[in-house]
């Protein structure tokens, strides 16, 4: 509809086909004005230049859920008033299995990724967490440190059981699950196999959490799960839709590239996986630093040398990953993966780092906006679906799996928080490349997130009305 949208504090007053009278204007007339978009994926959630870059491309709620945060108050303490788009996390099970294996690890961040990319000289972050299988007094720590990051607010668990195939046991996996339900949450999972083919086929690991959920309660949230079901990834959202159906909350994600990012040395890489179960080769993985493909001689390098070298890789073709996004229930998620700055290799952190000046995968820069563009180039995605797979649909399930806040996001209506995108349905697009991976989204020139512009003529402004998404912390 044709409406005006009132805005008193952090709040939408109004919503009429009246004019309204307010202190400032924003003069939408042939543009949209939506909800301002939730992203459940974000791995830069502390980083102010991707915060910056995602502001443009109208994500106002950053989430990482699927590995999360540890120490979780450490996290938010970090964010709190520093933060100009909406945050939260999860608790993390890779920091919590690193910390019982490496005790020398004490996070100066909250966030793992960032310890790692950020190459913090006080930080020992080393492999362990990804092979290493747990004895009982070790799986009994792991679960302590994931049941003290929920009764600190964390909003789920994340299950990033993709990057440990080898080592999480279904002991953990279950442990996890059981814990989301006792608190009334969800886990945020990359599924144990990234593979079309048997024994290993993603679609395994989806069961795997989907009977750990039917089990024990609460949700399973499936990131990018084209990536794992790959061929099979239409076959995987029809079976969440049956699971929905009787009673087991399940949503899966998709991000709309056919490419991904992550490290070398990830188990779903190894040649025996990457190869014959995700029909892949050592070319389709490409050095972040130099966007050059791999050899096996340059893969083994790596792998001896620096396996948390950061790399881009092929997996799911287009046509399973359109497929997956034009699914009635899937969601989007972009995944942001931490960027470099070209010339140093360094993680590209500073707010004013030049858009120009950074390589990695454009999904931080460009997801969103991407989407809106494909609803109005591809004529089976409404402008409509789009818009909900990036707002209603996400704070719907967030809702339902115990994160009330949500219940006033992802929506135009009096009372919700006032996050809101303004966009040309035109014009809106992505610009980011895998040769330009900062560029930002163009067609979006205001965002406003709890009510305050932060991004006015397509700038964005160096003001922090980012709130925490955090459940209520429980005495210990």
């Amino acid at each position: 509809a044709v409406r005006n949208v009132g805005i008193r504090g952090g709040s939408i007053a109004a919503v009429s086909a009246d004019p309204l009278q307010g202190r400032a204007t924003i003069d939408a007339r042939g543009h949209v004005v939506a909800p301002g978009f939730i992203d459940c994926h974000v791995h830069t959630v502390d980083v102010p230049l991707s915060q910056k870059m995602m502001l443009r491309g109208g994500v106002t709620t950053q989430l990482d859920l699927e590995a999360g945060a540890y120490p979780v108050d450490l996290f938010y303490d970090r964010l709190a008033g520093n933060s100009q788009a909406n945050y939260g996390a999860t608790v993390n099970t890779i920091a919590a299995r690193e910390k019982v294996f490496n005790p020398d690890y004490e996070s100066v961040t909250g966030v793992i990724t960032t310890d790692v990319f950020a190459k913090d000289e006080h930080v020992l972050v080393d492999m362990q967490w990804s092979t290493v299988m747990p004895d009982e007094d070790q799986i009994e720590q792991i679960v302590q440190i994931i049941d003290e990051g929920l009764q600190q607010g964390a909003l789920g668990v994340g299950v990033a059981v993709g990057y440990m195939t080898g080592g999480v046991t279904p002991a953990e996996t279950s442990a996890w699950q059981r814990l989301a339900g006792k608190y009334g949450r969800a886990t945020y999972v990359h599924g144990r196999f990234s593979s079309q083919r048997a024994p290993v086929t993603g679609m395994l690991g989806f069961e795997e959490m989907i009977a750990n959920a039917a089990a024990f309660g609460g949700g399973v949230y499936f990131h990018h799960m084209h990536q794992q079901a790959l061929a099979d990834t239409v076959r995987a959202l029809v079976m969440f839709d049956e699971a929905n159906a009787r009673g087991v909350s399940v949503v899966g994600e998709i991000y709309p590239y056919n490419y991904g990012a992550s490290i070398v040395g990830a188990d779903y890489l190894k040649p025996d996986n990457y190869g014959p179960n995700m029909g892949r080769d050592y070319g389709d993985i490409i050095e972040t630093a130099t966007l050059k493909p791999l050899t096996k001689d340059r893969y083994d390098e790596l792998m001896e040398t620096n396996p948390q070298t950061s790399i881009m890789f092929y997996a799911a073709t287009d046509d399973d990953m359109t497929a997956g996004l034009l699914h009635p229930s899937s969601v989007v998620g972009s995944d942001a993966f931490p960027l470099n700055v070209s010339e140093t290799g360094a993680m590209a952190r500073d707010w004013d780092t030049p858009y120009e000046a950074v390589q990695g995968h454009p999904r931080t820069a460009g997801s969103a906006a991407r989407v809106l563009r494909w609803a109005r180039e591809n004529p089976d995605l409404s402008l409509s679906d789009a818009i909900s797979k990036m707002s209603y649909k996400v704070a719907s399930f967030l809702e339902r799996n115990g994160v009330p806040q949500m219940a006033a996001k992802g929506r135009v209506q009096v009372g919700a928080d006032a996050d809101l995108v303004v966009f040309d349905p035109d014009t809106v697009t992505d610009n980011a490349t895998m040769q330009q991976a900062g560029l930002p989204a163009t067609g979006i020139p205001y965002v406003l997130v709890n009510g305050t512009v932060v991004v006015a003529d397509s700038q964005v402004l160096k003001v922090y009305p980012g709130k925490p998404v955090r459940q209520p912390i429980l005495p210990t």
